[in-house]
């Protein structure tokens, strides 16, 4: 497989945080749904890849090539979407595309003007008038007008309707069908990621604390419940984020195909969501609950 993005020990240090020795892998057409919670790192590892920060340590790769030594050859072929708007807002839709087609060798320009017809958006308003939604329409229609092989997402369906969201995935599901387009979604919505991503990588607190295939975290993991007599028999490597009350315990369960057969109708085991995995990774150490 082709390696589109590949990230290795990658640190960078802030006055209050740190993101610390990250590494991470983007294969060509798959998406990577990049979560956890508000200020774990996510935005930051966005613009390290697209050389909006430059990191303290470690090494970026984009289409085999360094960041940032070919920062203009790799930004021809991605196409971004942060979660605030980001061109001119006095000037009309229809010139900021004419200004971006200048930048990009592959800009198309009859596939700008069908997508803003596409998310309802007149060619000759001026992006301030428009809400934020809207906006992120737009940045979507300009990320998808110029064959982008990389497209970066930061929050893109922040702030829109159930409605357009689901036409948002619905697009970038017909965007993967050839595989030759990859896509980093970093999104709070988990349940848009449960409908989209290939890949599931976790942040917490500038860390990387899990990063793997969707079909294979769905058939593995379980949330496990059961009596708190129970807890000692488990092997603890099997378990994170475990909560005991005075009913029992829950947890997430890293083998729960081996818990299952192991103990049996002790213990409810359920399938999680992404955002369980979230909550579960990142539960603080020996939080319970009465």
């Amino acid at each position: 497989m082709d390696t589109v993005v590949e990230m290795k020990n990658v640190t960078k240090d802030f006055k209050n945080f740190r993101l610390d020795n990250v590494s991470l892998t983007l294969e060509k057409g798959y998406v990577m749904g990049l979560v956890g919670a508000n200020g774990a790192g996510k935005t930051t590892i966005i613009k390290l890849i697209m050389n909006l920060l430059r990191k303290d340590s470690g090494s970026i790769n984009v289409f085999g090539m360094d960041n940032q030594k070919f920062e203009k050859e790799i930004k021809q072929r991605i196409g971004f979407v942060y979660d605030e708007n980001i061109y001119p807002e006095h000037l009309r839709l229809e010139k900021i595309g004419a200004v971006i087609s200048s930048f990009y060798t592959n800009w198309n320009q009859e596939r700008f003007i069908k997508y803003l017809k596409m998310f309802e958006l007149d060619p000759k308003i001026r992006l301030s008038k428009l809400s934020k939604g809207m906006k992120m329409k737009f940045a979507i229609a300009v990320a998808l007008s110029h064959d982008a092989e990389l497209i970066i997402m930061d929050e893109p369906t922040s702030g829109l309707d159930p409605v357009f969201r689901r036409e948002v995935l619905d697009l970038l599901h017909g965007i993967m069908e050839d595989g030759e387009c990859s896509i980093i979604f970093s999104s709070h919505i988990t349940s848009d990621l449960d409908k989209i991503a290939d890949v599931i990588t976790l942040v917490d607190k500038g860390r990387i604390v899990l990063s793997m295939p969707y079909d294979e975290m769905m058939r593995k993991y379980r949330v496990l419940k059961g009596p708190k007599s129970l807890i000692d028999r488990i092997d603890p490597s099997w378990l994170q984020g475990v909560r005991v009350n005075r009913f029992g315990f829950d947890a997430l369960c890293l083998e729960g195909e081996r818990a299952a057969r192991e103990f049996g109708n002790t213990v409810v085991l359920e399938k999680p969501g992404i955002e369980d995995i979230m909550v579960y990774y990142t539960r603080k150490a020996g939080e319970c609950s009465d």
